[in-house]
């Protein structure tokens, strides 16, 4: 043999011999099934290719997932704030009409208001004036109505 496959041969066989005398692999291997793998070195292969084979899509599927959870929060966050937004518009609008309203009920009442102190004013001005007339005695006394009885006894008959 070549001297650089001997070296190869020296690497390969330092690196089995510290797999070999790691402690969890001899825990492993005095194990059930690490008996059994030894016994059946096709089970162990075929078990090491099997998992070396799936690493990529596991892989790749982990990555899937994280991204869609990645995705799934921004887009949760993205349509909150779009929902947000469309409250705080919808309440804007809601808020811009009350206050609308609410001036037009403040002038309506406003008008009310004028409208009955003037006339309370008036009717409470008239009557002082009236009584300071009757006091003075310069208002002429009312004559009682002139009541027709022709009239109501055509009616009854």
């Amino acid at each position: 043999m070549s001297k650089e496959m001997q070296e190869l041969q020296k690497r390969w066989h330092s690196i089995v011999q510290s797999i070999h005398s790691n402690s969890n692999v001899v825990a492993f291997m005095n194990s059930r099934v690490g008996q059994y793998l030894d016994d059946h070195p096709f089970v162990a292969l075929s078990l090491l290719m099997f998992i070396a084979v799936s690493a990529i899509p596991v892989t790749f599927f982990l990555m899937f997932v994280v991204t869609t959870v990645i995705m799934a929060c921004i887009g949760v966050i993205v349509m909150e704030g779009v929902v947000i937004a469309i409250g705080g518009i919808a309440l804007l609008c809601v808020l811009c009409g009350l206050g609308a309203l609410s001036l037009g009920v403040s002038g309506v009442l406003s008008v009310c208001y004028v409208a009955l102190s003037t006339l309370v004013n008036y009717w409470y001005a008239s009557r002082d004036q009236i009584r300071k007339q009757e006091v003075n005695g310069s208002l002429p006394q009312k004559s009682p109505p002139v009541v027709d009885l022709s009239a109501n006894n055509e009616k009854n008959e």
